[in-house]
């Protein structure tokens, strides 16, 4: 355990070494600082449960007992009882908030989330440079658009993954986006390796868990002739494994959103699929997001640190949103999907750094 924890220690440090080289166009992506992130799927459905009666028993307990039901272990009694009141300042952070939602001020209500006892994000900040690639150029005028687009319906999308303590989010944008069009073209849903991604794209200016940009990887991918499906590589970090007998997708291009611009991407996810966009990550409000339509004035709009997938749209008691799936695991938001404000001015910048692949 403490080789672990010095292991984990020693990562923090390269990582926050790294970012004085990292490129405009780079997304390092938030991720938790957790060491306690070795649950699968299953794992994190069974402590979501658990943390849904947190939620709910916070109003009939004490704060102190309901502590004893994260059933996390901890180095020391000091690190226990440092843990205990971060856990006990975000609870209050979380009521204040739903009282609030509860009187009609707030559109979302935030909850405790496995992310609760934990010190920190790495959250670091980069605006990004806007990439090259061929041009969406929308719809001829009048065309109609749904009011509402739920992709996950309609097969395009694959199961919530979990990142863990890795800044991998743009290998998570990456293949959920690709996933989309390969289902588009094939019929076929596949997923997708983003540990081929964090592995072997190094040379096209990739730094695995230390950041990324959506870009680079699908160069990598047209380059290489192809992605493993996550079956055959999965998410452990090693060498370069990639086989092309395991591929499950091809890219030939990729193409770029009009960046700033809602309604061109509203016109995309209706239209394409699943669209990868960046994404200010860093309030402290998205971290215990819950449900309702996220709405946050403060979130930036130009400095993006996280990569997501628009899956939809629609609007939710007069709000409209974008339907975001995000790779924090099914623990984290309404089961790993966050609805965040649309038409709000480009709100936490959804539409500043959008792209989808060309299969």
């Amino acid at each position: 355990e403490k080789k672990q924890n010095k292991k984990i220690i020693n990562f923090r440090k390269n990582f926050r070494r790294s970012l004085k080289f990292k490129k405009k166009d780079e997304l390092t992506c938030i991720f938790t600082c957790a060491k306690d992130y070795k649950t699968g799927n299953k794992g994190n459905m069974l402590a979501g449960l658990k943390y849904k009666m947190i939620n709910f028993l916070l109003f009939f307990f004490p704060h102190n007992f309901l502590f004893q039901l994260v059933e996390k272990s901890y180095d020391s009694e000091s690190d226990e009882a440092h843990r205990k009141q971060v856990w006990l300042n975000n609870r209050k952070f979380v009521l204040m908030h739903n009282i609030l939602a509860d009187q009609g001020l707030k559109s979302y209500r935030l909850g405790m989330t496995h992310f609760a006892d934990m010190v920190c994000h790495v959250m670091i900040q980069k605006t990004p440079k806007l990439f090259r690639g061929s041009a969406f150029l929308g719809l001829p005028e009048g065309h109609d658009l749904p009011d509402t687009v739920d992709w996950r319906d309609k097969g395009y999308v694959t199961e919530v993954k979990d990142q863990k303590q890795c800044g991998s989010c743009w290998a998570f944008s990456t293949t959920g986006v690709l996933e989309g069009q390969h289902f588009r073209k094939t019929g076929k849903l596949v997923s997708l390796s983003e540990q081929q991604l964090m592995d072997c794209s190094h040379s096209f200016g990739n730094n695995g868990c230390n950041g990324g940009s959506v870009k680079r990887a699908l160069q990598y991918i047209q380059a290489n002739g192809g992605i493993d499906t996550e079956t055959s590589y999965p998410y452990k970090g090693q060498r370069c494994r990639y086989k092309p007998d395991g591929i499950g997708a091809k890219c030939n291009g990729y193409v770029h959103v009009k960046p700033s611009n809602e309604e061109t991407l509203k016109k995309a996810v209706a239209t394409i699929g699943p669209i990868s966009v960046g994404i200010d990550a860093s309030r402290h409000s998205f971290q215990f997001y819950q449900s309702g339509v996220y709405d946050d004035p403060d979130c930036s709009k130009t400095v993006l640190d996280h990569g997501a997938l628009a899956v939809g749209y629609g609007t939710e008691n007069g709000h409209d949103y974008w339907l975001i799936k995000n790779s924090w695991g099914l623990r984290w938001g309404d089961k790993g999907y966050i609805k965040m404000s649309r038409n709000k001015s480009n709100q936490c910048g959804i539409a500043s750094q959008a792209s989808y692949p060309l299969v």
